[in-house]
């Protein structure tokens, strides 16, 4: 039993030591004392600096923008009254039936602070009474001081009792792609909402030859007709579409440019209607196909296919196989770019064009012109203003001579044939002409006098 001791007591001594020379001779120091003097040690792992309010939209102050743009964009309730038949024997027999009323709403933009406000014309189109709502939800009757459907603008009027808050007009053509803009809306009588994005493309074309500025910034049917304004408050642009097959926003937003918008208000509160000033061109984008077709090396600009006779391009000397590279300081790279720049401009204005004629730039300067032609209601008829050889030609002094009909008039040889009498009323122009064919009804009977090339009358009878 003490031999068992003596060995255990052995052992232990033998462990201590050998476990206290590795201590005392091998094992070195891996820790470190740090008092409240000193800094705690750290990795430094990027030498990139880092930004005090973060990056990309942390960066961006949409608030000034914000506040001075809410109060500014109003709610637009439209009633509209149906008329029509409900049944076939309301049709036929002309059983009374009740009026139904329809509501619809968009919004609207103060631009005055006397009451003047800006929408889009689809807004308040066929309306019966109109109701504007206020983002302090004062309500007021509005009045449709007038509109155009080209453009989808439309310029109202409230009686209000002092002084409004308003946006003024911005210079569209400044807004550059990528940078913040906000679209501010009054959709559902909420009071205005605000939604941010950026300016995803300009001159945006949707099928027809206005221009549109295109956005990522959440715009719903309700929106249309409110402001998109950039991070200054600027106005650069009325809201009016969305590209959807559900009918909600899915990324995609466009907005008229509010150097159309301002002309267009100003043309209707001077001139009661748009002034619409022309170049006298017909043209198109240049593709690859086009472009080897004609012969021409350039993809960028817009090809002259026919100058218009006695038009301001005419005049200037285009000729037919220019491409226009460039009006005023706006590089043209497209149609819609020209014709969206074109929309701000009235008849009598100068624009500087520069031109691609077999391979040298020209500068002309082309004074704009009264729109010359125009498609009649009812028929679908292209007439224009008589020129001097026309009215030499075909022995008369007013009138409008027919250049082109749809596919179901073919058969009549209407082309080349000068109308000069919508029933009873004389027609002197294309307005004139426009409003007696706005006049035609399905139902009623037109008839209208023309004058053929050889002189002689002819009629023709709806």
């Amino acid at each position: 039993m003490k031999r068992i001791a003596s060995l255990l007591l052995v052992s232990v001594f033998a462990g201590a030591i050998t476990l206290g020379s590795y201590k005392l001779f091998f094992e070195k120091d891996n820790f470190k004392v740090v008092t409240s003097e000193q800094e705690n040690p750290f990795i430094t792992t990027s030498n990139l600096p880092t930004s005090a309010s973060g990056a990309g939209i942390n960066e961006v102050d949409f608030t000034l923008a914000a506040e001075k743009t809410v109060n500014s964009v109003v709610h637009v309730k439209n009633l509209t009254i149906s008329k029509g038949p409900s049944s076939l024997s309301d049709f036929f027999y002309g059983f009374e039936r009740q009026q139904t009323p329809q509501v619809g709403s968009g919004s609207g933009v103060i631009i005055s602070p006397d009451g003047y406000i800006v929408t889009n014309n689809h807004v308040i189109a066929n309306s019966s009474q109109l109701q504007v709502t206020l983002n302090n939800n004062k309500t007021y009757e509005a009045e449709v001081i007038g509109a155009d459907s080209e453009s989808d603008i439309a310029l109202l009027k409230i009686d209000a009792e002092g002084a409004l808050p308003y946006l003024a007009f911005g210079d569209s053509d400044n807004a550059k792609i990528g940078e913040w803009v906000l679209a501010v809306g009054n959709p559902f009588n909420l009071t205005s909402t605000v939604t941010a994005g950026i300016v995803s493309a300009k001159a945006r074309s949707l099928g027809r030859t206005q221009s549109f500025i295109q956005t990522d910034a959440a715009v719903n049917p309700g929106n249309s007709g409110g402001a998109l304004v950039n991070t200054n408050g600027d106005l650069i642009g009325i809201n009016t579409a969305i590209t959807s097959q559900t009918g909600s926003y899915v990324g995609y937003a466009f907005a008229v440019p509010s150097n159309t918008a301002k002309k267009v208000v100003e043309d209707i509160m001077e001139y009661g209607n748009v002034q619409k000033g022309l170049l006298g061109i017909r043209g198109g984008d240049l593709n690859p196909e086009v472009a080897k077709e004609l012969g021409i090396d350039d993809l960028e600009g817009v090809y002259v296919s026919d100058v218009t006779e006695e038009s301001g391009a005419e005049e200037a000397g285009l000729q037919s196989g220019d491409v226009i590279k460039q009006v005023d300081n706006i590089t043209v790279n497209k149609f819609s770019q020209l014709s969206g720049y074109l929309s701000s401009k009235r008849p009598g204005d100068v624009v500087k064009v520069i031109i691609d004629r077999d391979g040298k730039n020209m500068t002309k300067n082309v004074t704009l012109k009264k729109q010359m032609t125009v498609l009649l209601p009812a028929t679908g008829f292209l007439v224009k203003n008589l020129s001097k050889d026309d009215k030499k030609k075909f022995g008369v002094s007013k009138g409008v001579k027919i250049i082109d009909v749809p596919e179901r008039y073919s058969r009549y040889d209407l082309r080349n044939k000068v109308i000069v009498k919508v029933n009873d009323t004389d027609i002197d122009n294309i307005e004139d002409a426009e409003e007696e064919f706005g006049k035609v009804s399905q139902y009623g009977r037109t008839s209208f006098t023309m004058i053929n090339e050889n002189g002689e009358k002819e009629h023709m009878i709806f």
